[in-house]
């Protein structure tokens, strides 16, 4: 079963995608479908539990399995791709190669679906590589639009740079005995290896879920379409990083010092990007800051070894984080605009949207009883069991939630602007309309985002901590419950009574509007020293490398030619001499040679007189 499950979305997507126009009128239909047996398939998944494996190479097989953790992410991985592509099949025009778009969807659905249920490092490396490239191919989807190709190029080197630490994970395994690199296998290596493959999986982690300091790539991220944004912010990319490290979280354990780094840049991402939400003026990137800031949750779940708390905070996420990025992208389709002073109003334009997504932003500003704020609350009591710090630091990151989620809903229901005096963007022509078919993943999603509220319920945490195979996960004591409703009703009256009347110094918006130069910051400590390098190292190659390559090849030419010259001129001359003197000895030595009797006599007889003269001589 579990083959089927892996290889209908990666097996239509491939086909759409290698199609091409060809396929595009069907494609909208075929990818909702293929989603949607992925999704059956899933379901079956979580209660059967299959699992396989296959050979892969020497000593590693190929090994997927559905356990507690993976059942829960495949069926919400599924869910939210349905949800997602019934939106795309409204939103993607006919002219707009729906049917690679609807392809890639799919592979990029299916790589998270094989990262979720791989039981070892070399097959969820190879999920994890297959998101990161077709993010790239989704992000930059409007390949005409050079803006788009370098924000797709971005998220993918950015995210690329933290992926180097699996294959570091990968080596020191197999280096410290672990050469099956399944991951129940890596907490028990010993030193210094356990050490190399926590550093190498956090990194990795931490870049693909967009904390800090690789929060930035999100940002950019958000120049691909809408159902794209939906998907990689909610149920996949970004929290592959989350699950990873609440799969590992034993090794985090075993290291000693991994929990308390992942806790810590968890706690300062939520905090950190939640402000730079607050600071935003464009939907998209108030949602996207948001999303480091929500993940962020999950990131110091794993940390404080709330395992079950993370996993419920990843589900409500997703829920929350497709409704608003898929309401955002039907009044970006309908209006033309993602800015947020240009979308007042539209709430009470398009009622159906106005009222979900103002679910959506309540769940996410932790207002009881809706999901964020159960799962919050869940993740807030292991941070306050790991280190009173850590609740302090995720309480006010509770409280910025509250202040971005609501400024939001206020903006929406504000009277619509006077024509001229809005600032709209340019990204696509508005039709003036939300169809049947964009708003009807909407409702659902919304239900889900304030039914998973139940999750506060004891019997329905202790029933989810028994589905991810967890024990003994501390609860959320009554007064820290009251205190994080008291703190997120207050935060949410104060923002929803000043938005629109009060404005932060232009300062503090200019640092907390561009993502706290983390970009900037990226390109100036890693971007142009690494360039400069390289232009040196080129350089290096070209002027001394193969300067001294030329003047060898020279030298040799030369060496060449003296020799040439050598042999031409003296050894040449020589055998010339030598044949010039054989010739003349022998023309003398023919003279004597006459044939005539008498003159052989008196050769003889002067011979024997200078022989004679030569004794008398000596003697």
């Amino acid at each position: 079963m579990i083959w089927v499950l892996l290889g209908v979305p990666l097996a239509v997507g491939a086909g759409l995608a290698v199609c091409g126009q060809r396929t595009d009128r069907v494609a909208a239909p075929v990818g909702v479908a293929a989603a949607s047996v992925t999704l059956g398939l899933a379901v079956g998944a979580a209660v059967l539990r299959p699992s396989a494996s296959a050979p892969l190479f020497i000593g590693i097989r190929a090994g997927f399995a559905v356990d507690g953790l993976s059942a829960v992410l495949v069926v919400t991985v599924a869910a939210v791709t349905v949800a997602v592509l019934v939106f795309a099949a409204a939103d993607i025009g006919a002219g707009e190669a729906r049917s690679r778009f609807f392809g890639i969807m799919l592979v990029f659905a299916g790589a998270m679906v094989v990262t979720v249920t791989a039981t070892g490092l070399a097959v969820l490396l190879m999920g994890w590589e297959v998101m990161g490239a077709t993010s790239w191919a989704l992000i930059g989807f409007w390949w005409h639009d050079r803006r788009r190709v370098e924000a797709g190029t971005t998220a993918f080197v950015t995210t690329r740079a933290g992926d180097i630490g699996l294959y570091m994970a990968a080596g020191a395994a197999v280096a410290g005995g672990a050469g099956s690199l399944q991951l129940d296998a890596l907490p028990r290596l010993g030193s210094p290896w356990l050490d190399v493959v926590t550093a190498g999986v956090v990194a990795a982690a931490l870049g693909k879920s967009a904390q800090l300091p690789f929060s930035f790539w999100l940002s950019r991220a958000m120049e691909g379409p809408s159902p794209v944004s939906a998907l990689l912010h909610s149920a996949t990319m970004v929290a592959a990083g989350a699950y990873l490290l609440l799969r590992l979280h034993p090794l985090l354990a075993a290291s000693g010092w991994g929990q308390p780094v992942v806790a810590w840049v968890g706690a300062a991402t939520a905090v950190a990007l939640g402000l730079v939400a607050v600071a935003q003026r464009d939907l998209k990137q108030l949602l996207a800051a948001s999303t480091c800031a929500q993940i962020g949750f999950m990131v110091l779940a794993a940390g404080a070894g709330g395992v079950a708390a993370g996993t419920a905070q990843l589900v409500a996420h997703a829920a929350v984080k497709s409704l608003l990025f898929l309401a955002a992208g039907a009044w970006l389709s309908a209006l033309g605009t993602k800015q947020l002073a240009a979308l007042a109003g539209a709430g009470r334009r398009y009622r159906l949207v106005g009222v979900t997504f103002t679910a959506g932003v309540l769940a996410l500003a932790g207002i009881p009883p809706l999901s964020l704020w159960a799962t919050k609350d869940t993740v807030l009591a292991a941070a306050l069991a790991r280190d009173p710090g850590l609740y302090a630091a995720g309480l006010a990151a509770a409280v910025i939630s509250a202040v971005y989620s609501i400024r939001a809903a206020r903006l929406i229901w504000l009277p619509a602007p006077v024509e001229g005096n809005a600032a709209y963007d340019t990204e696509r022509p508005g039709t003036r309309r939300v169809g049947p078919l964009m708003a009807a993943p909407l409702v659902p999603l919304a239900a889900a985002a304030v039914g998973l509220g139940v999750y506060a319920l004891p019997a329905v945490t202790a029933a989810f901590e028994r589905t991810v195979a967890t024990r003994g996960e501390p609860g959320p004591p009554g007064w820290s419950l009251g205190l994080s409703a008291g703190l997120a009703f207050a935060a949410a009256a104060a923002t929803w009574r000043l938005t629109g009347r009060a404005r932060m110094p232009a300062a503090v918006t200019a640092t907390l509007g561009g993502w706290l130069g983390l970009e900037a910051a990226a390109h100036m400590v890693v971007v142009r020293p690494t360039l400069r390098a390289a232009g040196a190292l080129a350089r290096f190659d070209d002027d001394v490398v193969d300067g001294a390559v030329r003047r060898l090849a020279a030298a040799a030419v030369g060496s060449a030619g003296v020799a040439a010259r050598v042999g031409e001129v003296g050894v040449d001359d020589v055998v010339a001499g030598v044949a010039s003197g054989a010739r003349r000895l022998g023309r003398i030595a023919r003279r004597p040679q006459t044939g005539l009797v008498h003159q052989y006599y008196a050769q003889a007889a002067a011979v024997l007189v200078v022989l004679v003269a030569i004794m008398v001589l000596v003697g």
